[in-house]
């Protein structure tokens, strides 16, 4: 027995430390394989991180997004879940350090995703909201409503205007997405919800360092998706770095600056790795580096894959894009080169199969890059919806989400607008000190 109350086995132990896309494909394709596997995870739940964003502006409940993965695992031979957070990894001894104990493996796959990159600034991060866990979400769908609430109550028009402005930083997907479904909800929902509020006075600012917003996605879909912003009166700031954000006050590198309440970080990404690494290993946007089996440098038995994971080629110099699909991707391959391990046969390199990207800006309007084509508009939207409804995990959240998405459509409305926990700032000083 180990320290995790985990069992001997007779099979060989493969360890993975994270349940997101790339853990869970890896799982399910080991599942009754000759392999003792653990999963460990700091969340009992897999988290469908795509729809984050309607989470947080209330389009839906959070348990429509999350699924449990001791229920994905339940019947899986030799398998074993434990909720715990990983501390270090001893990569001489073979083990990996928890917070509830030690484990011992075989084999190692890090799986840990990726977290948001602030790019050292404190007070950014101190100050503003991240939105890469369900928690989060939540935290910012609170902090939203409340500035509503406490702007009813403020006759200084300087604060009411602070409540009101939203700036959130980055246009990538989740920025835009996050964008647009603050502007539905400005037209559409809060003029019902606050009647003695001028909702007009609401301000949507949406910030990028480059000179376009959705900056991976082809300049077509691009243009597309900036117009339709425009449309919903989104306000884009392009080519503007945000250096600073402290007291209410949004700072940018051309000495723009912005009065606001909240902030909404999503900027940038950098690997989640875990210490016990040579810093040697640690590449660009703090990924491990790993070859095309997604062997870490330096290792046989040690496995990373996903956005924790730095494949670079020649085809790829940055490594895969951190997304979805190449955690998937990888996680399946690994599943089938650890099979090849045990009968010692060679491995197979991992080729990503670019199946295209897409981005939702609101009702009827979604943008989809294809690997020869690129569309807009409502069959865009519809393909999104679509997409997105088969990736969920398990039919109870496919229906959910449906059924939300229907009624959202119908009745012009977002039935999540629920302050279920308040959220505090841990900078009390920047909340409005009076409300009379």
């Amino acid at each position: 027995m180990t320290k995790m109350n985990i069992p001997t086995s007779s099979n060989p132990r493969v360890v993975i430390i994270g349940g997101g896309f790339g853990g869970l494909s890896l799982a399910k394709k080991l599942k009754n394989k000759d392999f003792q596997v653990v999963l460990l995870d700091k969340h009992n739940y897999h988290t469908f991180q795509p729809l984050l964003y309607q989470v947080a502006t209330g389009g839906l409940e959070s348990g429509s997004i999350a699924y449990p993965i001791r229920k994905v695992v339940q019947n899986y031979n030799d398998f074993y879940f434990r909720l715990a957070e990983v501390e270090r990894i001893d990569t001489e001894g073979k083990k990996v350090i928890a917070d509830i104990g030690t484990i011992y493996f075989d084999y190692l796959v890090i799986a840990t995703g990726s977290k948001t990159n602030f790019f050292g600034n404190e007070e950014i991060r101190k100050n503003s909201m991240a939105m890469k866990t369900i928690p989060q979400s939540l935290n910012i769908r609170s902090l939203v409503l409340e500035n509503f609430e406490a702007a009813l109550l403020t006759n200084d028009i300087k604060e009411q205007e602070a409540l009101m402005n939203f700036v959130i930083v980055g246009a990538g997907p989740t920025g835009v997405e996050l964008a647009g479904a603050f502007a539905e909800m400005k037209k559409h929902v809060l003029p019902k919800d606050y009647p003695d509020l001028d909702i007009r006075k609401m301000e949507i600012n949406l910030i990028q360092g480059s000179g376009k917003v959705l900056d991976a996605m082809s300049d077509k879909s691009s243009q597309k998706a900036f117009e339709f912003l425009r449309k919903l009166g989104v306000d884009i700031w392009l080519n503007e770095q945000v250096i600073d954000y402290r007291n209410n006050k949004v700072s940018t590198k051309s000495g723009r600056t912005f009065n606001t309440e909240t902030v909404i970080w999503t900027a940038g990404v950098m690997g989640a790795t875990i210490d016990g690494f040579e810093e040697t290993i640690i590449q660009r946007g703090n990924r491990l580096k790993v070859n095309e089996f997604n062997q870490v440098e330096g290792f046989t038995d040690i496995f990373a894959i996903g956005d924790v994971a730095s494949v670079i080629t020649e085809q790829t110099p940055m490594g895969h894009p951190m997304m979805a699909q190449p955690a998937i991707q990888q996680g399946d391959l690994l599943a089938s080169n650890l099979v090849r391990i045990a009968k010692n046969k060679p491995l197979k390199p991992f080729v990503y199969n670019d199946k295209g990207s897409m981005a939702t800006i609101g009702r009827n309007k979604a943008v989809v890059d294809l690997p020869k084509w690129q569309f807009s508009g409502v069959f865009a939207w519809f393909v999104w919806m679509f997409i997105h409804l088969i990736s969920l995990i398990g039919f109870r959240n496919k229906l959910v989400v449906f059924w939300n998405w229907v009624y959202n459509y119908l009745v012009f409305d977002r039935q999540g607008r629920l302050i279920v926990r308040p959220y505090k700032r841990k900078n009390e000083e920047s909340f409005p000190q009076n409300m009379n």
